[in-house]
């Protein structure tokens, strides 16, 4: 939506917005799993989890880290930052470690946040608490009161492209050699969720994390893509 200025020509509508309320550093508890804020104790677990599986790396900065130390490095390395908020991802039912998830480039000034440095142990994929690490990590964000929520990946990476898609993010554009990652040139695609997208997004992700959407033995009833387009 666009309006006019005094000169005819074409602006963005006026927005009223005061910029988000408080921090995105918190614990968040989920049905299925519970965010921690990621520090270097969980670096065991990073290197026992997710490092015997070099293929998560492939798409993230750095390489599946060869012992404890060299996971502490990393986990200092983004959490040494302002503008990122790492999280180790807990399986509620159990307490074992499933993951890492962070928030990046959060910009409270032009209220855009952005999720990424997201690997998940191959158990944990493509489960229920996988897609509300998601959620809980969204729903906070734009209850804070951000108003763009993005996701960037290497071009090449078609699961995170389709990840993307499937929870209700845009894609806006690919930027060719946005970077060189490991040696290699990397175009990056961004996909976004704005605020004005947000209740419906959400309320396809709630109707898909529900109980009744799932049968007794934990299938899904309706794919989140269904939902989407049924709503």
């Amino acid at each position: 939506m666009v309006s006019c200025n005094e000169y005819g020509q074409p602006v963005g509508v006026p927005v009223a917005w005061s910029g988000p309320a408080g921090t995105p550093a918190t614990t968040h508890h989920g049905r299925w799993v519970e965010l921690r804020l990621l520090t270097t104790g969980f670096a065991t677990d990073i290197t026992g989890t997710l490092s015997p599986y070099p293929r998560l790396w492939t798409y993230l900065p750095t390489p599946a880290p060869g012992d404890p130390a060299a996971a502490a490095a990393g986990i200092d390395m983004l959490t040494g930052t302002a503008d990122a908020v790492g999280y180790a991802i807990l399986d509620r039912a159990t307490g074992q470690f499933a993951g890492q998830v962070a928030y990046l480039r959060i910009q409270p000034a032009i209220g855009s946040i952005e999720v990424g440095w997201i690997c998940y142990a191959p158990w944990f994929q493509r489960t229920r608490g996988a897609t509300e690490t998601q959620y809980l990590l969204m729903r906070h964000a734009f209850e804070l009161g951000y108003r763009r929520y993005e996701w960037k990946c290497d071009a090449l990476n078609q699961p995170s492209r389709a990840a993307a898609a499937r929870l209700g993010f845009v894609e806006e554009g690919t930027w060719r050699n946005a970077m060189i990652v490991k040696g290699r040139n990397r175009d990056t695609t961004w996909f976004s969720i704005t605020d004005a997208e947000w209740p419906a997004v959400r309320a396809a992700l709630e109707t898909w994390l529900d109980e009744r959407n799932f049968t007794t033995d934990g299938a899904q009833r309706r794919s989140l893509g269904t939902i989407r387009v049924g709503s």
